[in-house]
Formats: structure tokens, C-alpha cells, sequence
């Protein structure tokens, strides 16, 4: 399932089950891009910012829910993860800068900042039920990254120079992907295995921050906007394609 903000600002949609579908609108306001997260067959959580600089969410269980608002006040566009079925943990950008997080277990908690000093969309995934990683870009354009086990840690750097926000997908446990676009507007590639590689381009022209999802253990697909404004597609399914 993907989704992305169009010309007149709304959230639009289109999935794949064996071919590609059409787009179709699901309304609201957008002034960032959206974040999606499925923790289940059948199940998918969109959040948003809208114009009142709040999060939003719209969910799909069989059908949409429809627009209900979540409060803050955020700068950035939203990432959301999950760590368990039902269990859901959104993170955005604050008017200070830092990475505020507000999970739900049931019901809503409170925005809680995790500190950090953030200069674009964070992202963020979970490959386990106590885990969560998040990832952004900070103000020496490096890749900042900062995780969850049980406590948070400390934030850490591990370098590049990004002119994007960065997406991360998980293949398995233990396993991140993060990709960013680089200095030459192609996607760049890092990822933990036990420890980090070295970054690698993966090509393209990106104009704008990439998307990343995994469906299986050697799977990554990734969606970026084009020069001409369109959606182009890449992935790894033990090489990378096309």
C-alpha cells in the first residue's frame, strides 16, 4: 500500500496484490508527507500533519475510518512503527527541534520528547517487541539514530551527508536498511547486520525523501518522487532491481 500527498494536498492511495491498482483519494489536508504502518492482515494506520499543525490519523480496517485528529504541534511530517499487533508508536519533529513520540497501547498516550536536534522527517521501524529504531537527519546533515529496548539509548551518528529525511525498513530480526537521498540526488544505502556497512549508491534521481517497506526476509521496496514528478520504484529481493 502506498500513499503520498498529490496536488491538491490530500492524501492519495494505491496497493498491489499481483498487479498495481488506480489512484484513489482519501481526503484530508496534508502539509507533510504521510506515514503508514499495518501491524495485521486487513489492518493499516496513515497519520498525518494538518493544517492546524496537529497529527491525524485514518485507518483501514475492511473500510477507512475516516480523519480523527491526535493533537501536538508538530514541524515535521510524522513516522510511525509497531511493535506488537495493536500496539503503535508515532514520532515527529517538535517546535524545539527534538523527536516527540506519543505511543498507543489500548489508548493514547501523552508526547514525550526523546530529545535529539532534527532537521527533517524522522523514520522509524521495529523488528521485535520490545524494539523500536528511529532515524533522522541532523543539523551536520549526518544520519542521527536513536533506539528503543526496553530504555532508550543515547542518540548516535553514523555519518553521510543527507539532503533528505531518511526511510528504514526491517528484513528480519536485528536486520535495518535505512536510505537516503545523497548529495548527488541518487539513493544512498546503509545497513546493520551486527554491524553498519559502509554507505552504497543505489542510483535513480530522487526529488524527494524515499519510502521503505520489507514483506520478507530478503525483501526491500523502495519509493521515491522523480524528475517528473512520478513515482519510481526500486527494490532487493537478494540483488537489487531493475
Amino acid at each position: 500500500d502506498l500513499f503520498a500527498r498529490g496536488t491538491d494536498q490530500a492524501l492519495w492511495h494505491r496497493w498491489y496484490d499481483g498487479q498495481w491498482s488506480d489512484w484513489e483519494s482519501l481526503g484530508g489536508t496534508l502539509t507533510a508527507d504521510p506515514a503508514a504502518i499495518s501491524w495485521g492482515p486487513h489492518r493499516i494506520d496513515v497519520f498525518v500533519r494538518g493544517t492546524d499543525h496537529g497529527l491525524w490519523r485514518n485507518g483501514y480496517a475492511r473500510k477507512w475510518s475516516g480523519w480523527e485528529p491526535l493533537g501536538g504541534t508538530i514541524t515535521s511530517g510524522p513516522a510511525v512503527a509497531s511493535r506488537s499487533t495493536g500496539q503503535l508508536d508515532v514520532f515527529a519533529r517538535g517546535t524545539d527541534n527534538t523527536l516527540w513520540h506519543k505511543s498507543y497501547d489500548g489508548e493514547w498516550s501523552g508526547w514525550i520528547s526523546r530529545g535529539g536536534v532534527l532537521t527533517s522527517d524522522p523514520a522509524a521501524v521495529s523488528w521485535g517487541r520490545r524494539r523500536i529504531d528511529v532515524f533522522a537527519r541532523g543539523t551536520d546533515d549526518a544520519l542521527w539514530h536513536i533506539s528503543y529496548d526496553g530504555r532508550w539509548s543515547d542518540w548516535e551518528s553514523l555519518g553521510g551527508t543527507l539532503t533528505s529525511g531518511p526511510a528504514v525498513s526491517s528484513r528480519s530480526r536485528g536486520r535495518l536498511d535505512v536510505l537516503a537521498r545523497g548529495t548527488d540526488g541518487a539513493l544512498w544505502h546503509r545497513s546493520y547486520d551486527g554491524e553498519w556497512s559502509d554507505w552504497a549508491s543505489r542510483g535513480g534521481a530522487l526529488t524527494s525523501s524515499p519510502a521503505a517497506v520489507s514483506w520478507g526476509r530478503h525483501r526491500i521496496d523502495v519509493f521515491v518522487r522523480g524528475p517528473d514528478d512520478e513515482v519510481l520504484h526500486t527494490w532487493y529481493d537478494h540483488q537489487w532491481m531493475p
